[in-house]
């Protein structure tokens, strides 16, 4: 169990800490048997990290209130590392010496191949910047995903430390994330080097962070092909691509951005004919952005085939190889997260403005960017060995349909603004103001109650 100094500047950086799917700060106070909850949520996760001795941002005094000597951790250490069951393994703990401020207890948790449970034989998950209690099936559910082979962190045999020791992109990216560490010792905390035989090497995940050419070092394809296909036809010849597929390859932060601005610079003069009319190609910019980083981020880098980006007349495909993860399934998906690369997630979501800024929420945002523009929401499938997410080009009904439609033909049923962006996806008020102004107009709804505040403020169907 280390200890150790307070470094340069690591002060304000703990207090700047924002509590996500990855990291929590939590006072020394807490229960230990609370605080095992959030310790088995990130184990049965996708790991994380915990700062005990650090009060919540709403606290008005001092902030860092650490313990006053070590052993005062002792109950929370026991409870933690003896009475979860089974023991996490490779947690790595270590005392943040703050002087007067006491020592702050710093636990990194990895993400375990087990199932975790409290001492009370509660099972959680981490869900952003909380902890969910599950129960039964999807126990289960989560004992079969524990059990899948994690490629990233396979060895990769030609690749060697030297290779990435003093590289830029390691160098640049450590300094994004304000690390002090030794490039070495920064790849080993991060999990991006595993021991085969006895000899430490760069896995899957360090080379698609860091190597130049990722796609050269590993045996596997892991570009980005993006095509231009002139025609609405699921079956396309040769002669219908607009040029010649563009492929992109370099580490996956640079393939994400070249990509989604390859994506749009093929779309600029794109045009479909609905009706017998010319239309501009016009999808949000942030649902393509949201779906290519989850193609990215969690698809299957064992399987020997790159992602695909298929820009149609009507609609845009991105296939991702390998079936959807863990215990996810096209029904569950908007509701439920596993991460088949958590090192890749979490490298990329500890970034300033990272390119997966709301881990699990990335198809949930763009489901509702697509209502925004007035389309239809993605199509999510399974097809052979790999998931298609299609984003079509097909309007969905106007704010003024989708009220009609909730109300239907019950003169009792009332709806609300908040009801109303809630259905649609649509989160400016105003619009959706001007809708219920519209359908007053057309004698199609009336007021409640004319005299509501505006908090209370409800429409029916005009009788």
């Amino acid at each position: 169990m280390n200890t150790r100094n307070l470094s340069s500047g690591e002060e304000s950086k703990l207090l700047a800490i924002e509590e996500d799917h990855f990291q929590d700060i939590k006072s020394k106070a807490i229960a230990p048997s609370k605080l095992q909850e959030t310790f088995v949520a990130f184990a049965n996760s996708d790991g994380g990290e915990i700062w005990l001795g650090v009060e919540d941002k709403k606290f008005t005094g001092e902030r860092i209130a650490g313990f006053s000597t070590k052993e005062d951790a002792n109950d929370i250490l026991h409870t933690l590392l003896e009475l979860t069951n089974p023991t996490v393994e490779n947690v790595e703990i270590e005392f943040i010496n703050f002087d007067s401020k006491g020592f702050v207890l710093h636990i990194d948790i990895p993400k375990s191949p087990k199932v975790h449970y409290c001492a009370n034989g509660d099972c959680f998950i981490r869900i952003n910047a909380r902890k969910e209690k599950i129960k039964g099936e999807r126990i289960t559910q989560l004992g079969y995903a524990k059990g899948a082979f994690v490629y990233e962190k396979q060895p990769v045999e030609i690749a060697e430390l030297s290779d990435y020791l003093g590289g830029d992109l390691l160098k640049n990216y450590m300094q994004r994330v304000s690390s002090n560490l030794e490039e070495e010792v920064f790849l080993r905390k991060q999990r991006l080097i595993t021991k085969k035989d006895s000899e430490f090497k760069p896995n899957v995940a360090c080379v698609l962070m860091f190597d130049d050419e990722p796609q050269a070092t590993l045996d596997t394809r892991c570009a980005i092909k993006v095509y231009r296909l002139l025609t609405n036809e699921s079956e396309y010849k040769r002669e219908q691509l607009k040029t010649d597929p563009k492929t992109i390859n370099g580490p996956i932060e640079s393939q994400i951005i070249n990509a989604i601005k390859e994506v749009h610079d093929l779309l600029k003069d794109s045009t479909v004919t609905i009706d017998g009319e010319l239309e501009k190609l016009n999808y949000p910019s942030k649902a393509i952005h949201e779906i290519l980083v989850n193609a990215v981020v969690h698809r299957d880098y064992s399987l020997n085939d790159d992602i695909h980006v298929k820009i149609f007349d009507n609609r845009i495909e991105i296939i991702s190889p390998g079936k959807l993860p863990g215990y996810i399934t096209t029904n569950n998906i908007y509701e439920e997260r596993f991460s088949r690369n958590p090192n890749l997630v979490r490298l990329l979501h500890n970034l300033p403005n990272p390119l997966n800024h709301d881990i699990g929420e990335g198809l949930d945002t763009a489901r509702n960017e697509m209502k925004k523009y007035g389309l239809i929401e993605p199509i999510i499938e399974e097809v052979g060995n790999s998931v298609r997410i299609t984003i079509k080009h097909k309007k969905i009904a106007s704010l003024e349909d989708t009220i009609l439609k909730y109300l239907g033909s019950d003169y009792s049923k009332t709806i609300t603004n908040r009801a109303v962006r809630e259905i649609s996806g649509e989160d400016d008020v105003n619009k959706v103001k001007k809708a219920f102004q519209k359908l007053r107009q057309l004698g199609k709804i009336e007021a409640v109650d004319p005299k509501a505040t505006a908090f209370d403020f409800s429409y029916k169907l005009k009788e």
